[in-house]
C-alpha cells in the first residue's frame, strides 16, 4: 500500500462536513494532520466547537484544529444555513462542550506552515468558503506552490447553482476569496454539484449504516435525518448529496471521476455572483470534475465508514 496522503479539511460543521470528517478518520488512505474552521453552515465559532466535538468522537483528539476567519473578504456576513444543518450544526443533536481547544495559531497561518513542512505532499480540502485558503496565499506567495493540490468542494459548471441559480452555497458565500484561489496558480481539483448532485443516499443507507457501525454510524444516521427533511423541503425526495464526503474521496480516489481542464474564474458581483465560469485569462486550468461513478463513491464511503466503530 502506499503511503497515506497528507491531508487537511477546511470546513464549516455541518452534517456533510461531519461525514467527510468521519470518512478522512476512518480512511486507512488518509493521514489527516488538522482541521481549520470556517463560517458558512454555522458561525466559525461553532465551526471551531464542532471541529473538536467530531474528532474527539472519532478518537482523534490529538489533531490540531485552527480557528479561521468569520467573515468574507468584501461581503456582509451571511446567516448561517440553519435550515440546512441545524441550529448547531448537527441537526438535532445538541451542542456540546468538547474537551479540547483550537491552537493559538490562526488558520491562515497554520495552513502556510503545514505546506511549507509538508512542501509537495499536503493535500488541502476546503469543504466551506474559500476564505481561509485566500488568506494563506495572501500571507505566503509560496503557499500555493507549496501544497500539491486544492480539492475543493464548491462550484458547478454545468449545473447550475443550488443557493442560486448560478452559485454553488461554497463559492456564493465569499466569491472574493474563491477568485483568489483560482487564480492562485495551485494545482485545483473542484469537485462541484456536476458530480455531488449525482451521488444520493437514502435513509435506508444511513440506516443500513447505523447497523453496521452502531456509535459512529449511529450519530451519522441521527445527523441524517434532519438532513433528507431539509432535501424533502425543496422537492427532493430521492435523497440528499454527498456533497463533502466526495471532496474528500476525490482527494484518494480519482479514478472513480472524469475531469476536464478547464481555466476558472469567479464572479463576484450581480446576479451571477459566486457563479464559477471559464475565465478569459492566462490562468492555469482546474481540473474540473464532471462525470462520477456515484455507486463505487458510495460504496467506498459506506465501506470505510461501516468499519469505524
Amino acid at each position: 500500500m502506499t503511503q497515506p496522503i497528507k491531508l487537511i479539511i477546511d470546513t464549516d460543521p455541518g452534517i456533510d462536513d461531519a461525514m467527510a470528517i468521519f470518512y478522512a478518520a476512518g480512511a486507512p488512505d488518509i493521514d489527516l494532520i488538522g482541521l481549520t474552521s470556517i463560517f458558512g453552515n454555522v458561525t466559525t465559532e461553532q465551526a471551531t466547537r464542532n471541529a473538536l466535538r467530531l474528532l474527539e468522537w472519532a478518537g482523534l483528539s490529538g489533531v490540531p484544529v485552527a480557528q479561521g476567519a468569520k467573515q468574507p473578504r468584501a461581503l456582509p456576513a451571511f446567516p448561517p444555513s440553519h435550515n440546512v444543518h441545524g441550529d448547531e450544526g448537527f441537526g438535532t443533536i445538541p451542542a456540546a462542550i468538547p474537551q479540547g481547544k483550537a491552537i493559538e495559531e490562526p488558520a491562515a497561518a497554520f495552513l502556510v506552515r503545514m505546506a511549507r513542512e509538508h512542501k509537495g505532499e499536503l493535500v488541502l480540502c476546503p469543504i466551506g468558503p474559500l476564505t481561509n485558503i485566500a488568506d494563506a496565499i495572501d500571507l505566503d506567495p509560496e503557499f500555493a506552490s507549496n501544497v500539491a493540490r486544492i480539492v475543493l468542494m464548491g462550484g458547478s459548471l454545468e449545473e447550475g447553482g443550488n443557493i442560486t441559480s448560478h452559485a454553488e452555497a461554497n463559492i456564493y458565500h465569499d466569491p472574493h476569496a474563491a477568485e483568489r484561489v483560482f487564480a492562485s496558480g495551485a494545482h485545483i481539483v473542484m469537485v462541484g454539484l456536476d458530480v455531488t448532485h449525482r451521488i444520493l443516499c437514502t435513509a435506508e443507507d444511513f440506516n443500513t449504516l447505523e447497523a453496521n457501525a452502531p456509535r459512529m454510524g449511529g450519530l451519522i444516521n441521527e445527523m441524517s435525518r434532519f438532513y433528507l427533511h431539509f432535501y424533502t423541503t425543496v422537492g427532493k425526495h430521492d435523497g440528499c448529496s454527498l456533497h463533502d464526503p466526495a471532496a474528500v474521496i476525490a482527494c484518494t480516489h480519482p479514478q472513480l471521476f472524469d475531469a476536464r481542464a478547464v481555466p476558472v474564474m469567479v464572479s463576484c458581483d450581480g446576479e451571477t455572483s459566486g457563479a464559477t465560469l471559464p475565465a478569459e485569462d492566462t490562468r492555469p486550468n482546474t481540473d474540473v470534475l464532471m462525470r462520477v461513478d456515484a455507486e463505487k463513491v458510495k460504496r467506498q464511503f459506506f465501506d470505510v465508514m461501516s468499519a469505524l466503530d
